[in-house]
């Protein structure tokens, strides 16, 4: 799918710790009727062939209701899906080198703390920006929290749309208004809902007052 800056509104980042004895396929699919607007998958430590099997399964669905998949930090897996994309933080493999292997249609997303990472970001090629943490993280313990000049700084300072992320909720979503951001990744308020399509709805709404 062509990347469009609308994709980044409600950014769900899956997290299997939350499953709560469903599949990742049946939360997904709930958090997609619910309105969300582009899925990464992210599993850090799932068997190769197990992580190719997933990210087929959720290519076909994600697809069945027009939202692009990405693939945390492996090309290789994208490629072997069929997904739309992958996202790159700053440990993982370079920007351009994930843009050399998947080549110019494919979306790359990529992380970024500051500005020197942001514009060497989009230098390298990147289509849009994940920037966090922006209320701590429940996934990354060692995530530093991103004060909301670091924002407008990013946003003003790149010329491809940007994306918070970090510890995001129903509750604290409205504190990032007025920072120039296209959307909000989420993780935990989608996936440690108990309501996912309620959580996922609202989020929407809010998501578009950014």
């Amino acid at each position: 799918m062509k990347f469009d800056q609308q994709m980044l509104r409600l950014y769900a980042v899956t997290d299997r710790r939350w499953l709560s004895g469903r599949s990742l396929e049946d939360v997904v699919e709930e958090a997609l009727a619910a309105g969300i607007t582009m899925v990464q998958l992210r599993e850090k430590h799932m068997d190769p062939e197990q992580f190719l099997k997933e990210a087929c399964s959720l290519r076909v669905l994600c697809h069945r209701y027009h939202v692009p998949l990405l693939i945390d930090d492996s090309p290789e897996i994208c490629l072997r899906s069929g997904a739309d994309g992958v996202h790159v933080g700053q440990d993982d493999m370079s920007v351009q080198k994930a843009r050399a292997l998947l080549g110019p249609d494919k979306i790359i997303g990529a992380t970024a703390h500051n500005v020197a990472e942001a514009l060497m970001a989009e230098r390298l090629g990147a289509d849009y920006l994940g920037c966090g943490a922006a209320f701590g993280s429940h996934t990354k313990e060692n995530a530093r929290p991103i004060d909301r000049s670091t924002y407008r700084d990013i946003t003003s300072a790149v010329h491809i749309p940007v994306c918070a992320i970090g510890g995001i909720t129903e509750e604290n979503i409205g504190e990032l208004r007025h920072l120039g951001l296209s959307g909000v990744a989420v993780i935990s308020g989608i996936f440690a809902s108990d309501q996912i399509g309620a959580s996922c709805r609202k989020l929407l709404r809010l998501s578009s007052r950014l």
